[in-house]
């Protein structure tokens, strides 16, 4: 309502000489409705953010719920294991996919596309049905997608999407036609997109995907059983992505496809690259809706899924309530005092947080990739686990809590129901990564008190990870996507376990494998403590100091040592022994013990030289998440304002509104957490301790919602005197109490009502 309307409105009521209460109403009512141009936390959201091949962040314009089973987005590419379905820079538009690929390098399973089409040419492979479009035709938000298409004869149709968790609603404008076309792809193995990481043989020779068309039911059912991931995987016989396409306009013509051959009237088709079409006459501007329904389970319980997210053919009521789920989760966090600009790279990154471990339930049931079955209970998978147990999981301990349980829940029914906790599901167990950060995820849970779940059997599957080596541990060297033979878990942990270190010419990724099982055990340790299992405890204890095993005193770095101890010199770019990275991005990746890394390092002015060499040489790699804590180590030997200048830096250099605008892979929310805690003002460096680090706050002011023992409160972080010189901490008051170290403890920071910090244009020391 503009303003002149408003003025109407209260003219009207004075002059039937309503009562004042009633005046009041709808006076309120009236400015409600005028003022409701403010903008939602979900309005500030710019799903472009991080998909452009510059930067590399592997983000991609979603639509669904948070935490949605199935994202329903565009496709400008046939998506593999290296690269995703969506990238900015690509031209055209080849079909609006219904994906389970959760980023990069992890590969789609069980998915099905949609592409409209005019003209009387049939299209149907990718290549030959891509569009051009233009991103000025484009608008993308977590709840809604459109762009219009130019097709034949300058008409455009317009595609539209919004989306529940694992059903979506499509509507197609089109022009005048007989032959408006919808081309449906159930299944799509292009072996001209094999490489080094994606193998099409086997899936070649091993699965096809089946589509049928039901004229009478005007609809389209199929499965689709391809998993990108598969040759690094377990066989799944059972596995397949069922779906449901149902259309609001009778169908007129119709037929399937496999490869390029067409076969008008055909009812049934299946193979490796194979689809459906259908066709209707539309008059101009007509619109055609589909209804897309997926599950993992049965068509029937696509049929519910469908039932349940999907009552009615109303786009619109879908748009406002996809968009309220994402405003409950996202408005958790207010910020002010800062720019639209900086809102959208904020609220964008918690967007980021809250779509990943994707929901595999549906209600009340799911199928499990690691036994073949399907089971009662709630589900979820993806989990990038190397990554996120840094900063995305504690992020969600505060947000999350409750949810964070249900996760902890779905690790371990993998583990009921494969034998193990997994490292990276996709859906499967993949040997993707290395480290078993079930456990750090874990343990930072249970030490926050976070314990809705089965403890006891968290205990025994983290345990089995510290304790249980893989199978054929000393034959395999277990090398990064190796074709599946067995899990992996902590390969070379029998070598670990006897000589101090995992050896550089029996295992892969000797170094990093050493560093990140020393964390694990620590955190096993953390929880073996508190349940009373004090042998345990000692053991772990013992083992989380190995790190010190293959540390090189002479050469100043952590370096790779061959079974019979002999050390292996490297170069400071050569990636032997490293997981993503050199002996720089490893070089202070002992998070449980920085103390007694600093001491093994030649104490504080010889450790805090070697950090200002990382940091000056530009060795740090803020694009991988091995040197996320780096930034805080400064506060650990002195100099916490090195860590404000730094944060202050690498929160703007690294995060911006742009296409490119993540520098380095998101990893299902690990690059968008760090930069949250960071610009709120503490990180968590040892997830496990209940300790932050702090950073340095870079807005005026944040609320945060937080969820304590079952109540809903504020904190408020507030941050005095900011500018761009004020840059530096004074000091820092919790409720009126003076901090007076660099670390605040996770009880004390969900307890406060505020968190002041005072900021000043000098370094100073807390």
């Amino acid at each position: 309502m503009d303003l002149e309307k408003l003025k109407f409105s209260i003219l009207i009521i004075k002059h039937n000489n309503m009562k004042k209460t009633s005046f009041l109403i709808l006076l309120s009512l009236s400015v409600s409705f005028f003022c409701s141009g403010k903008k939602s936390a979900v309005d500030y959201v710019n799903p472009m953010i991080g998909t452009a091949l510059k930067g590399e962040g592997g983000t991609s314009p979603f639509v669904g719920t948070p935490f949605a089973m199935t994202k329903f987005m565009p496709q400008t590419r046939e998506n593999k294991m290296g690269t995703m379905a969506y990238v900015y820079d690509d031209k055209s538009i080849m079909g609006f996919l219904a994906s389970h690929q959760p980023t990069v390098w992890m590969g789609d399973y069980g998915y099905v596309s949609l592409m409209p089409q005019i003209g009387e040419k049939i299209k149907v492979l990718p290549e030959d049905r891509q569009i051009i479009f233009d991103h000025k035709q484009e608008k993308a938000t977590p709840y809604y997608y459109s762009v219009n298409l130019p097709s034949e004869n300058k008409k455009n149709i317009k595609a539209e999407i919004s989306a529940a968790s694992r059903c979506a609603l499509f509507r197609f404008t089109f022009p005048k036609s007989n032959n408006a076309r919808l081309i449906i792809q159930g299944i799509n193995l292009n072996p001209k997109l094999n490489d080094w990481c994606n193998d099409y043989g086997p899936r070649l020779q091993k699965i096809k995907g089946w589509i049928k068309i039901d004229p009478d039911k005007n609809e389209i059912v199929g499965y689709n059983p391809d998993r990108q991931a598969a040759q690094i995987g377990p066989e799944l016989p059972n596995f397949k992505g069922y779906f449901i396409i149902r259309f609001n306009k009778k169908i007129q013509n119709f037929g399937t496809w496999s490869e390029s051959e067409i076969f008008k009237g055909k009812t049934e088709q299946t193979g490796t690259r194979m689809g459906a079409y259908v066709e209707f006459a539309t008059a101009n501007k007509e619109q055609v809706l589909a209804q897309i329904s997926t599950s993992f389970i049965s068509l029937e319980q696509a049929r519910i899924n469908m039932e349940k997210e999907l009552p009615d053919w109303d786009f619109d009521r879908l748009c406002q309530m996809t968009k309220q789920a994402w405003n409950d989760k996202l408005s958790k966090i207010e910020v002010s005092g800062i720019e639209d600009n900086d809102k959208s790279i904020f609220y964008t990154a918690l967007y980021h947080c809250y779509l990943f471990p994707r929901e595999f339930s549906e209600y009340g049931k799911y199928y499990s990739a690691f036994d073949d079955k399907v089971h009662e209970g709630i589900s979820y998978n993806d989990y990038s686990l190397w990554d996120t147990f840094r900063a995305f999981h504690p992020l969600m301990t505060l947000l999350e809590p409750e949810l964070t349980g249900n996760w902890i829940t779905g690790l371990l029914q993998m583990y009921k129901e494969g034998g193990w906790m997994p490292m990276w599901p996709n859906p499967s167990y993949t040997n993707i990564m290395i480290g078993t950060h079930a456990d750090a995820l874990i343990a930072d849970a249970y030490m926050k008190g976070i314990r809705n779940y089965d403890t006891d059997l968290a205990y025994e599957a983290m345990r089995k990870n510290a304790m249980v080596p893989p199978d054929c541990d000393t034959q395999r060297r277990y090398g990064d996507r190796d074709r599946w033979t067995s899990f992996e878990a902590r390969a070379g942990a029998s070598f670990y376990h006897t000589i101090g270190y995992v050896p550089d010419d029996k295992t892969a990724e000797s170094v990093s494998r050493t560093l990140e099982y020393a964390y694990d055990d620590w955190c096993i340790a953390q929880v073996a403590k508190e349940m009373g299992k004090m042998d345990d405890y000692k053991s772990l204890m013992q083992w989380s100091q190995n790190y010190k095993n293959i540390y090189n005193a002479e050469k100043g770095f952590m370096l790779p040592r061959k079974y019979n101890g002999e050390w292996i010199d490297l170069d400071d770019h050569n990636r032997h022994g490293f997981t993503e990275g050199s002996k720089w991005t490893y070089l202070f990746c002992v998070l449980q013990d920085i103390p007694g890394m600093i001491e093994m390092m030649g104490g504080k002015d010889a450790f805090v030289a070697k950090l200002d060499r990382n940091f000056n040489e530009d060795h740090y790699r803020h694009d991988n998440e091995p040197g996320h804590h780096y930034i805080y180590l400064y506060n650990y030997c002195g100099q916490p304002w090195k860590t404000q200048e730094l944060i202050r830096k690498h929160t703007r250099i690294n995060y911006r509104n742009t296409p490119d605008g993540v520098n380095g892979n998101d990893d299902c929310g690990q690059m968008s957490a760090w930069y949250i805690f960071s610009v709120m003002g503490f990180y968590p460096v040892t997830p496990g301790s209940n300790e932050f680090a702090i950073g340095a706050p870079q807005f005026p002011e944040t609320r945060i919602t937080l969820n304590v023992n079952g109540k809903n409160k504020t904190l408020t972080i507030k941050a005095e005197n900011l500018s761009e010189k004020n840059k530096y901490i004074r000091e820092i008051f919790i409720d009126n109490k003076q901090l007076n170290r660099p670390f605040i403890n996770y009880f004390d920071l969900i307890n406060a009502e505020t968190i002041r910090f005072v900021m000043t244009d000098k370094p100073s020391n807390l």
